[in-house]
């Protein structure tokens, strides 16, 4: 279906338009007082540059009357002329310089702003939003309201006073027909501006999607890069962004050929508005009842008028350009956060760190039940695994206590405080969390391990990195803890990163701890070192850990077994080893497997050892 070419100009875009401009306001308000100095000495340029074909008039005339002008020159005309166009110029670099610190500080306050906005959005929005594009729509916003300050303070309102006072400078000297071709003029050359521009905004539209979708597709291969180099796909990854990037063309081209157009029939425009009031004028002068100077006065007034108009269908296309780009930042920020503090909440305070679920129930979409009815108590010093198949809810438990997803139904408590009743930030203070993805910030070592706790030591860093077995890693680096890991950690294998999100655990010092798949990265001499350092950590720790490989989690005070969501079987290992029944079936499976591999290796390292004797023997 054909786009309807009006929708710029529907009430539903005259509305958003509207709201735009209304969320420039707060950042004006910050420095009103600045602003109001600037838009002072705006108005005393405008009044400076329309005296300026006042004086000029006067000069010509007194020239034109004294034909001994040779030695009789209007000194203090000249001196007026040039006083003036000195203020214009001053006044006009005064009204920059004073509201130069507005418009910087309003892109610094919109950036962090939304930076803090999209912190504040949930984990389902981050998980389906499409990072390239955000980047984009922030980019744009920033400099579109940048632009819309500067246009609408210094353009829209200086072109509006210098032709109020241009108008009334005709209207009280002039006839009225001079008067009734300027504004003729201008009424037809903004209304056709008006509509032409409208009727272009839908290409503008459509290349800011198509330039944020190929942005897009671009980041996401980039970001994927061994997989597309896994299947060799690159060649696959250009057509798919040329595909997107050939509409963006066509749409940039449609686009620019229609402003050509445009800004002929401005021009069209102009010259027939100009070319009618110096007719007038002319005919006027030959008459008698206009001097030279009034003549020369029409001129400059004119040129005074149609230059800053002509500049105006210049700024009205960008003011709409920046609102239609501004659009998508703002409704970014209509995006409102899934989870939010309650309005009496209150600072967990976390005592024994009991932790507990009460037939607890949860689905990401309404037609698909993730929890049903999931119970289990954590006390203090105690650690509790759970297992199950992949997709049984294992990694859902973890979100839900960092409370990234409320429940649907039943209560997860901490020291009997129900986490929905207590902030979001005290919560999550008092949980430290190994994932099983560890995504590290494209910084050094130092910084990523150091973001755990900003505050902490080196010495502090250091141990904990001692702890993690990790040190002895970084010591060995040429850089050391400032080595850069690059973007999300990936100069540094899964085991390291593991490593470095132990580290992190141990040094946020919580009094919770899950770990997800904590050591699933790791080979096993490294695991046992890791899970003997882990099980230091967890000394009078309230611990949850999920696991998929079950020799980890013997030691656990109770392990559930979670099967689509329900927990079918809870006991000590040896109490589910007895049972018979699904954990019993993992690990014998897994036993097996462990076995299998172990045969495997002892083949090797005997074809290995083979080799090696027979090459020395030759």
């Amino acid at each position: 279906m054909r786009p309807d070419l009006r929708y710029a100009e529907s009430p539903q875009q005259q509305r958003r338009d509207r709201a735009n401009l209304r969320a420039l306001l707060p950042y004006l308000w910050e420095y009103r007082g600045r602003v109001l100095l600037a838009l002072g000495c705006l108005v005393l340029a405008k009044i400076a540059n329309i005296g300026v074909p006042l004086v000029l008039k006067q000069i010509v005339d007194h020239l034109d009357t004294n034909q001994q002008a040779a030695v009789a020159l209007p000194v203090l005309l000249l001196l007026t002329y040039g006083a003036l166009k000195l203020g214009n110029a001053l006044f006009s670099e005064l009204r920059d310089v004073l509201f130069v610190r507005v418009r910087y500080r309003a892109m610094r306050r919109l950036t962090l702003r939304t930076l803090a906005h999209l912190h504040d959005l949930s984990l389902r929005f981050h998980l389906e939003r499409k990072t390239g594009a955000i980047s984009r729509d922030l980019e744009r916003g920033s400099r579109s309201l940048s632009t819309l300050l500067n246009y609408l303070a210094f353009s829209i309102l200086p072109v509006a006073v210098e032709f109020l006072l241009a108008a009334a400078v005709l209207l009280n000297r002039y006839p009225p027909i001079f008067t009734l071709i300027v504004f003729g003029s201008a009424a037809a050359y903004i209304a056709f501006t008006l509509a032409i521009t409208n009727w272009r905004m839908e290409h503008r539209q459509l290349m800011n999607r198509l330039e944020s979708q190929a942005g897009n597709e671009a980041l996401d291969s980039l970001i994927n890069y061994e997989t597309v180099k896994y299947f060799g796909n690159e060649d696959w990854e250009q057509r798919r962004c040329d595909t997107t990037l050939a509409a963006w063309e066509n749409s940039a081209v449609l686009s620019q050929t229609s402003m050509s157009a445009l800004n002929f029939g401005q021009g069209a425009i102009i010259a027939v508005g100009a070319t009618l009031i110096m007719v007038a004028a002319a005919g006027q002068v030959a008459a008698g009842s206009l001097t030279l100077g009034d003549l020369v006065l029409v001129n400059a007034l004119l040129l005074q008028l149609f230059i800053p108009l002509n500049f105006l269908g210049i700024v009205y296309r960008q003011i709409k350009y920046a609102l239609v780009d501004m659009d998508d930042l703002v409704r970014l920020f209509e995006q409102t956060p899934e989870i939010r503090d309650a309005l009496d909440a209150t600072q967990l305070q976390v005592t024994t760190g009991e932790l507990r679920f009460e037939n607890v129930n949860f689905s990401y979409q309404p037609d698909r039940q993730i929890l049903f009815n999931v119970s289990f108590t954590v006390p203090l010093g105690r650690k509790l695994a759970v297992v199950g198949a992949s997709g049984a809810g294992k990694s859902t438990l973890a979100r839900l206590l960092f409370r990234f997803y409320d429940v649907n139904g039943g209560r997860i408590s901490i020291d009997g405080q129900d986490l929905r009743s207590v902030s979001q930030h005290s919560l999550r203070a008092a949980i430290g969390i190994v994932p099983q993805d560890t995504v590290l910030f494209n910084d050094t070592l130092y910084y990523n391990l150091a973001y755990a706790r900003i505050e902490a030591s080196r010495e502090e860093i250091a141990a904990a990195a001692r702890m993690a077995q990790l040190h002895e890693f970084i010591a060995a680096l040429p850089e050391g803890y400032d080595t850069m890991v690059g973007e999300r950690g990936l100069k540094l294998s899964g085991g390291e990163k593991q490593r470095v999100a132990i580290a992190r655990a141990i040094l946020k010092r919580p009094r919770i701890l899950i770990f997800d798949e904590a050591t699933s990265a790791l080979d096993s001499q490294s695991e046992q070192a890791i899970l003997h350092a882990l099980r230091t950590v967890a000394t009078d720790h309230t611990t949850l850990v999920i696991a998929h490989r079950l020799s980890t989690i013997v030691d656990a005070d109770q392990i559930l077994v979670l099967d689509h969501g329900r927990v079918r079987e809870q006991g000590t290992h040896w109490e589910l080893l007895q049972q018979d029944g699904l954990y019993a079936q993992m690990w014998t499976l897994q036993q097996r497997e462990q076995a299998v591999l172990a045969e495997e290796r002892a083949a090797l390292a005997e074809e290995r050892a083979l080799l090696g004797a027979n090459g020395s023997s030759i």
